[in-house]
């Protein structure tokens, strides 16, 4: 006897079927209305609010396979260009990774695949005990005739798990070569400044041999030679605490690589991009993921109507309808209400999330503006203040300037001459930081 007629064939199943089925409605309409299992009615057939709701919220249980959410992470392309010192430090991290993230996708996916076929019949044993102590074994088949939606939200649930577990997977990666980035470029900008250091020592090696000059030609007198000696020993330990700065990141870049990534220099160039920030992109598959989550408990709080059929150990059939639910209460009302505010909850946290993604990248592009626009101001202070610098060397040599005011003018030049070193790498920091933002650092996602 094939399954259809396991399920169906009962002496008296159907005339019990016009009552059940009139109970289950009487019941469900004290709780606005019942809906059949291939339905995704939400409330009172309520339609989404607008478009962002039907298009991101929408829990219709589909595989990762069509996901919108992994589609459009898998069409992402890295804008590190290849070949560069950035890709060599993003490959060097991203194959370093242990894969905690991929193995949490791994995971949801099963999971999704566990409850894909979850509208089939369920089979199994059931072990009863009488008040005798006879036990008595049998399988039972059941297969829901109405559930409200709650399988198909059990399977968009699981839906929503995978592109979450797919977003935090391209979040992760995306982090990870980011931190690789931002060591390498502050080893860099570490070794541009302690090249302006070495150049101020060089000026002060100079300037200390003048006044040596000077002092065994009876125009200076020994305090102005240790003065130059003092700013000579500020300024190598300057470059040595550089040259320690470039170590120390680099010594970290190397732990985060798993090895140790010499002859890298330079700074590359990132391509811009338009992506939807990774944070939107999570905040939507969660959202998601809780309107499934609603749609499944507030299917779980109507009555549902089951067909079954058993057989014992002596090969007796039987077969029936089940009606079964959740106990009704005086706070079922409240609690489907509840669960049907739930769109309009998801909707306003993902307008969050846009928001603050849009404030991190609009603020770390004003800082970028900003720092351009002080890295073209200050070339020409920087200009004018070497200018005025080798004014001053020659005014000392002739005793028009004393050696205090030569001494704060080689402060000035060497302090200034360092900050304009440091713009640029501040301004790359920013444009990795924006591109992690965006999810556009590592090609797509794993397949």
């Amino acid at each position: 006897m094939g399954p259809k007629s396991c399920l169906w064939s009962v002496g008296g199943a159907a005339k019990r079927l016009p009552a059940a089925l009139a109970l289950a409605v009487l019941l469900s309409g004290c709780l606005d209305g019942l809906q059949a299992s291939g339905l995704q009615g939400f409330g009172k057939g309520r339609a989404p609010a607008g478009d962002m709701e039907r298009k991101d919220f929408a829990a219709e249980g589909s595989t990762a396979t069509n996901s919108d959410v992994i589609a459009d992470l898998r069409s992402r392309r890295s804008v590190v260009p290849a070949g560069g010192s950035y890709a060599a430090v993003a490959r060097a991290v991203t194959l370093a990774s242990r894969g905690a993230s991929a193995a949490e996708l791994r995971m949801a996916r099963l999971q999704q695949e566990a409850v894909d076929k979850n509208w089939l019949p369920s089979i199994g044993p059931v072990v009863t005990l009488d008040s005798l102590g006879v036990m008595a074994a049998q399988i039972v088949a059941e297969m829901a005739l109405i559930d409200n939606g709650r399988r198909k939200a059990e399977r968009a649930v699981a839906a929503a798990d995978v592109d979450v577990a797919a977003v935090v997977l391209a979040a992760d990666a995306n982090e990870r070569v980011r931190q690789g980035l931002e060591l390498y470029i502050r080893a860099e900008q570490a070794r541009a400044q302690a090249a302006v250091a070495q150049r101020g020592v060089e000026r002060l090696s100079a300037l200390q041999d003048m006044v040596s000059e000077r002092v065994g030609g009876g125009l200076s007198d020994r305090s102005e030679e240790r003065i130059a000696v003092q700013k000579k020993a500020e300024m190598q330990a300057t470059y040595a605490s550089d040259m320690q700065a470039a170590a120390r990141a680099l010594d970290e870049l190397a732990m985060l690589a798993g090895r140790p990534l010499a002859g890298l220099r330079g700074l590359d160039t990132l391509a811009p991009a338009d992506a939807v920030p990774l944070p939107v992109l999570k905040a939507q598959g969660e959202g998601a993921r809780a309107i499934a989550v609603a749609r499944a408990e507030r299917a779980g709080a109507l009555p549902g109507l089951a067909a079954t059929a058993s057989v014992d150990g002596a090969g007796a059939m039987r077969s029936g309808l089940r009606l079964g639910g959740s106990t009704l209460g005086f706070g079922t009302g409240a609690k489907i209400r509840a669960l049907d505010a739930t769109p309009e909850l998801v909707e306003r946290q993902v307008a969050q999330a846009g928001q603050d993604a849009a404030r991190r990248i609009g603020t770390a592009a004003g800082e970028i503006s900003e720092l351009r626009l002080r890295q073209s101001q200050g070339a020409e202070v920087l200009r004018q203040t070497m200018g005025n610098l080798d004014l001053f060397v020659e005014q000392y040599r002739a005793g028009r300037r004393s050696l205090v005011e030569l001494v704060g003018q080689y402060d000035g030049a060497l302090r200034l001459e360092r900050d304009q070193a440091a713009l640029v790498y501040e301004i790359a920091l920013r444009e990795v930081e924006i591109a992690a933002l965006r999810g556009v650092l590592v090609d797509g996602m794993p397949k």
